[in-house]
């Protein structure tokens, strides 16, 4: 059973009586116990609808409607299942204490794997999960590979029972599951030949396997340090060459790169930045890979839109760690717009200078950066930095910052999204 949260004006949902509290009890006589039954169980044009009313009254519907028009009904999220991992690089694990309580669950769940793209170990899957991703057909997965081997992945994961990843990804794979793959390179652990006998266990499976990325472990000050290290810049180049290895084979055999490093690999490499083609369509910019490829592709295809900042002046924040990347995305920017920027690197002030993504940035730090300052046209905050809840990780408000700067602020991701006149605060 699963309860209504809303229901859409003029809908079927609103025509057959459905309100916020509904019960929603079985499709065809199925059991709905999350979302994923209902979306997938409803997605047909005729189906038998059990509902609980506010009242305790059930009531059976027989729905017809053509696939075109939707339910109109928005049903609680899920419980999300929690980690059985216990990873030394774990963020969670790495939080100070006096944050949101919701900031300390260790999430670990297929479903939102599917629904966001969310990386999951699939160490927590019953059989039932295994076979409603069959069933349901959950593809593409985000998964969090780390080592194929399996006895340095439980080592990793601190997980002795951790299933073997190569079977589990055959399994799926045998019934059309595709998969978007990471590995978070842990020095001395998984790197070096660990990592190239993954890769090419990862390869071997062949088009299953969408995309894999290379991204070092990143810690912050309350990590635990005795057990985990950051790699060094040599360790980091020795990953790049494995990285561009791999990808060279793959663009002969298959057409496309397949593997990607980070950028922060190539950060902390010292080494710069794969061309704009040599990370394919970008499927895991969220991840941080190809991020700043991906602005300037999007500053060049917006080009036009960014003249109405003709003349601006216009502050960007962001972390230490795209701070030494920005400057080569302002540049087409300012050529586009003929705004003038000013970049406003912050250091974390939540989690030590450890932590240099710019998503991770706390109210606090980015309030102090900009205190007195009122010779812009607005700033330009960093989308990722708060949640749907217009809120920083360290629980200050959107609307709170706003109140305490001199200057206009925007939320942006990147950059033309803060064109719209909704973007400012």
């Amino acid at each position: 059973m699963i309860r209504v949260t809303t229901v859409a004006a003029g809908s079927i949902g609103e025509e057959l009586g459905l309100s916020p509290g509904s019960e929603l009890i079985s499709v065809n006589g199925r059991e709905l116990e999350d979302f994923l039954d209902w979306e997938f169980l409803t997605a047909e044009e005729e189906f038998t609808l059990v509902v609980r009313d506010p009242d305790g009254d059930e009531v059976e519907y027989e729905i017809e409607r053509p696939l075109t028009e939707p339910l109109g009904v928005a049903v609680e999220p899920a419980r999300i299942r929690r980690c059985a991992n216990r990873c030394d690089f774990c963020f969670v694990d790495g939080l100070p204490e006096g944050l949101r309580d919701v900031l300390y669950i260790r999430d670990d769940d297929y479903r939102l794997s599917f629904q966001y793209g969310n990386f999951a170990t699939l160490t927590n899957l019953k059989p039932r999960d295994t076979a409603r991703i069959i069933e349901y057909r959950l593809s593409p997965l985000y998964v969090s590979v780390h080592a194929t081997d399996p006895v340095v992945r439980r080592w990793l994961l601190r997980n002795p029972t951790a299933p073997e990843i190569l079977e589990q990804l055959r399994e799926f794979a045998a019934h059309g599951i595709r998969f978007h793959t990471q590995i978070v390179m842990s020095p001395g652990v998984n790197d070096g030949q660990v990592m190239d006998n993954t890769l090419a266990d990862l390869y071997a499976l062949g088009e299953p396997v969408l995309s894999v990325s290379v991204v070092p472990v990143g810690l912050t000050e309350f990590s635990q340090h005795s057990r985990v290290r950051e790699p060094t810049m040599e360790e980091c180049r020795r990953a790049v060459e494995q990285v561009e290895g791999w990808a060279a084979r793959a663009r002969a055999e298959r057409g496309g790169p397949w593997v990607h490093g980070a950028d922060e690999l190539y950060l902390r490499a010292g080494l710069e930045l794969p061309s704009e083609e040599s990370f394919g369509d970008f499927e895991q910019v969220e991840n941080g890979v190809g991020s700043v490829r991906f602005l300037q592709r999007r500053i060049r295809e917006d080009a036009e839109l960014f003249r109405e900042w003709h003349g601006l002046r216009v502050g960007v924040v962001t972390g230490t760690s795209m701070g030494k990347l920005m400057p080569q995305v302002l540049l087409p920017l300012e050529e586009a717009s003929g705004a003038s920027f000013e970049l406003i690197v912050v250091e974390n002030g939540l989690f030590g200078p450890r932590v240099t993504t710019a998503g991770l940035l706390p109210g606090k730090s980015i309030a102090a950066a900009l205190a007195g300052r009122d010779d812009f046209d607005f700033v330009l905050i960093p989308g990722e930095s708060i949640n749907d809840d217009h809120l920083f990780i360290d629980s200050m408000s959107a609307d709170a910052l706003a109140a305490m700067l001199l200057v206009p602020i925007r939320f942006s991701k990147e950059f033309s999204d803060a064109l719209e006149l909704g973007a400012a605060a």
